[in-house]
């Protein structure tokens, strides 16, 4: 079970923005916490995985790429895989 130490955040928002949070986490059955906290943890998740692409492609190298491109067989698609 894992336990989390909850803390208490005041923010400001505009009150049209306010507003409209508020309809929208009634209308999805979730409190306003529960909505703003869904939203804080997507918009986390999402920064953290580009910070993450971003270190891994400063640590990738021209060279590697292309030698692992070059081992890619230089075929036409299969018939399912065309585009035109």
């Amino acid at each position: 079970m894992h336990l989390h130490i909850m803390s208490t955040l005041t923010i400001q928002l505009p009150a049209s923005m306010k507003k409209q949070i508020e309809a929208l986490a009634a209308k999805e059955g979730y409190s306003v916490n529960q909505f703003l906290a869904s939203a804080a943890g997507e918009k986390l998740a999402v920064v953290l995985t580009m910070d993450y692409l971003r270190r891994e492609a400063a640590a990738g190298r021209r060279e590697d790429f292309e030698k692992y491109l070059a081992a890619v067989p230089n075929v036409a698609p299969a018939e399912q895989d065309r585009l035109d």
